[in-house]
């Protein structure tokens, strides 16, 4: 059939593409993110990396640093004879945004400064049991009170962001689930953002997918495209970075790895499945099977011991060792083959788990990866260790302004 429907004027106009200021717009966030990624450049490489001329550079630096965004400094040493290219420095000490991140175990906060600088930081431990809003929402902001009156009278923040682990719904931050937080419809976005009182929505989003970010822009997946990122605490979390871009899903809970069922009929998990990855290789599938479960033997201390003793020649913990990375390598061939990345990082208590592991990986790997989604592939420790949701969750809260950072910072200092 034939549809004899025509565009309208508004539909025509949309077409006719990009307004000068929406060019401007898209440059300033462009230039801004090399240098918050990339730390400080000068004017001449910014000029070759994002293809503008020298005088559209220079007009750019100029509103970032009439914004106080960026500072432009004379290099140290040129070596070159000729005047020096400017180079463009973020404002680190000046702009920032609150950090947070929401384990099992643990509560932290970090202020974050422009260009990925942690310039201040507290961590306190949590006690697992119910997900207690007040209480945990207490904690933070006192956290982040306590951090704001030790910044100077000229500092703005300009982001607000938290790694949560569990199911966070897109959009309105919401804890839909959380197993391993005893966690299940918890407003947490909300009710953070209204305890902290800066006038500032929160980003929420989930740990291993944060980590899979800060692994991405920051550590051992910088310039890797194909990334899968998978995060260890109590469960098992994933992050899936493809073609440059995070997977996040329809509502938001893309990369729920660690509920891919290796092994039906296997160990119950928090989910309400048996057999899941996190079932068969988390924390509790550890301990248990080196013998060590019990009061008072959890979290990473707990699994660090299990690989400790492992190196010593116990076993016992050899054995537990052996068998929960036959099951991780079974779940890493698969997601190998779904989605055929570059690199595979290994994150929190699965640093540890992966380094003695790796042997029972890579042969299962072998044995059901298929050949050319495994030739070029690198398994890595990540980079960023501990930090690395925390350091994700940074990145979600600069994303806003360096979409556009002259109207965020008119907003937020307006």
């Amino acid at each position: 059939m034939i549809s004899d429907f025509q565009p309208s004027k508004e539909t025509q106009t949309m077409r006719a593409g990009p307004s000068q200021e929406d060019i401007r717009r898209h440059n300033l966030g462009a230039l801004l993110r090399h240098v918050h990624l990339g730390g400080p450049i000068s004017r001449a490489e910014l000029t070759s990396r994002m293809g503008l001329n020298r005088s559209t550079i220079m007009a750019l630096t100029s509103d970032l640093t009439a914004a106080g965004l960026v500072r432009e400094e004379l290099p140290r040493e040129t070596g070159r004879a000729g005047r020096p290219s400017l180079v463009v420095r973020p404002e680190s000490a000046r702009v920032y945004v609150f950090a947070f991140d929401v384990g099992p175990d643990r509560l932290a906060v970090a202020r974050v400064g422009l260009g990925g600088v942690i310039l201040d930081r507290r961590e306190a431990a949590r006690t697992r049991g119910p997900f207690e809003l007040e209480e945990i929402v207490g904690a933070l902001s006192g956290f982040a009170r306590q951090m704001r009156r030790r910044t100077r009278a000229d500092t703005v923040c300009v982001g607000v962001a938290a790694a949560v682990s569990g199911g966070v719904r897109k959009g309105d931050g919401v804890v839909r689930f959380g197993p391993n937080l005893l966690a299940e419809e918890v407003p947490f976005g909300e009710e953070l953002g209204r305890r902290l009182g800066l006038g500032l929505p929160v980003s929420v989003g989930n740990d291993a997918n944060l980590g899979a970010l800060a692994e991405h822009s920051r550590g051992v997946g910088v310039n890797v495209r194909d990334l899968i990122y998978l995060h260890g605490d109590v469960g098992i979390g994933g992050g899936i970075i493809a073609g440059g871009h995070l997977l996040g899903g329809h509502d938001g809970y893309g990369g729920e790895v660690g509920h891919m069922v290796v092994n039906p009929g296997g160990r119950a998990c928090g989910c309400g499945s048996h057999g899941c990855l996190e079932a068969e290789v988390g924390e509790r599938a550890l301990l248990e099977l080196a013998g060590r479960y019990g009061e008072g033997q959890q979290g990473r201390d707990a699994v660090r011991a299990v690989v400790e003793a492992a190196d010593r020649g116990d076993i016992v913990a050899q054995e537990a060792l052996a068998r929960v990375g036959d099951w991780l390598g079974l779940g890493v061939a698969n997601l190998v083959n779904v989605f055929n990345p570059e690199m595979v990082v290994f994150g929190g208590m699965l640093r540890e788990v992966y380094l003695s592991t790796a042997a029972q990986v890579r042969s299962r790997l072998a044995t059901n990866a298929m050949a050319p989604q495994r030739e070029r592939l690198r398994l890595r420790t990540s980079a960023l260790g501990d930090a690395a949701t925390l350091v994700g969750a940074a990145e979600l809260a600069f994303a806003h302004v360096l979409a556009d950072p002259l109207e965020v910072l008119a907003r937020v200092t307006g």
